[in-house]
């Protein structure tokens, strides 16, 4: 008995003392843990003369309560102390200035695809989007790019299997549109693609604009004089334009459209290659062969495509001449657009 009074006693003294959270879980192990004091005393229970054992076991009971009262009553009041130092020290001075908040802004490239958006729905264009992971049938085949055609080899292609990959254009998406509607026909593909390619002016990923028109009466008249509204929209009304003849096994006839070098004015430069143009984009009539696939009459429809790169767009639109920042996510760089 006398050795619970000191037990107690003791307790009581070093309880008293304990000043953190920590200190008062290394007591509660001391005394009342698994190889505790007051464990290794019940344990003892069964040595204690028989006369003895009531007594003893509930002077025990007794001091195991007064012991867990003690440890949660301190730990409560520690909590709380712990608490009220927290706010004194987290208190907020409403005096002081508020921080000021940095706001995000549009990238660059973004604010140019919206700006292209905008000016051909104006003109009566929709929307429409396709699968990036494509089908090589519509990557290619169904735009008169058969397997082992030379044209093939102006797009490095990422390969998922034989028969699919990472689309390299968007203009898969003009002959999936085609076969789910009969034309009259007005629509863009803005999107991302991908080509096997990276250096100042290319990267393995980049955005495009194809545009699909298709009725029973279009010209090449309208190709141009739709074109030729989408430029000066876009870099103002000054700017020249001109088409050369190009090659797309997709459409027939074909032409590379130009605009003057917005670096010199047209006068040449090292940008322009000292020509005084800047190419933007390729065009041209749907080939037939691309209606055919499609479903449609080619003497009954006829139509024009064009595509566009976003990135070479926003470079000659900014004077950017490393397509890489795009990417780079520096601020210093996007907070001037």
């Amino acid at each position: 008995m006398d050795e619970l009074l000191a037990l107690r006693e003791s307790f009581r003294s070093e309880v008293s003392a304990v000043n953190s959270l920590a200190d008062l879980q290394n007591l509660k192990n001391r005394y009342s843990g698994k190889k505790g004091l007051l464990t290794s005393r019940l344990k003892s229970l069964s040595s204690v003369p028989a006369d003895q054992k009531p007594k003893f076991g509930k002077d025990l009971n007794e001091l195991k309560e007064y012991i867990e009262g003690e440890i949660k009553g301190r730990e409560s009041a520690l909590r709380e102390d712990d608490y009220r130092q927290r706010l004194l020290a987290e208190k907020i001075d409403i005096t002081l200035p508020g921080r000021p908040a940095f706001f995000g802004r549009t990238h660059p490239i973004n604010q140019v695809l919206s700006e292209i958006k905008a000016i051909f729905v104006s003109m009566g264009f929709g929307l429409e989007e396709g699968p990036e992971i494509e089908l090589d049938y519509y990557n290619f085949e169904a735009l008169n790019i058969p397997k082992d055609h030379p044209a093939r080899d102006m797009q490095d292609t990422f390969y998922v299997s034989d028969d699919v990959v990472l689309r390299t254009h968007t203009s898969p998406v003009q002959v999936r549109v085609m076969e789910k509607r009969r034309p009259p026909l007005r629509i863009i593909v803005p999107g991302k693609v991908y080509r096997c390619d990276s250096d100042v002016t290319h990267t393995p990923m980049f955005h495009q604009v194809e545009g699909l028109m298709v009725d029973t009466d279009i010209s090449f008249a309208d190709l141009k004089g739709l074109l030729e509204l989408f430029i000066h929209n876009l870099f103002g009304s000054n700017t020249p334009v001109r088409f050369r003849p190009s090659y797309f096994p997709f459409t027939e006839p074909s032409a590379e459209v130009d605009i003057g070098c917005i670096f010199c004015s047209g006068s040449g430069c090292r940008i322009c290659k000292t020509t005084g143009w800047l190419e933007i984009l390729g065009s041209g009539m749907v080939n037939p062969r691309v209606f055919e696939m499609a479903g449609y009459g080619p003497d009954e429809y006829s139509g024009f495509a064009f595509g566009m790169g976003v990135e070479r767009i926003t470079m000659l639109k900014y004077g950017i001449d490393d397509l890489r920042l795009f990417f780079e996510n520096d601020l210093r760089f996007l907070r001037q657009f």
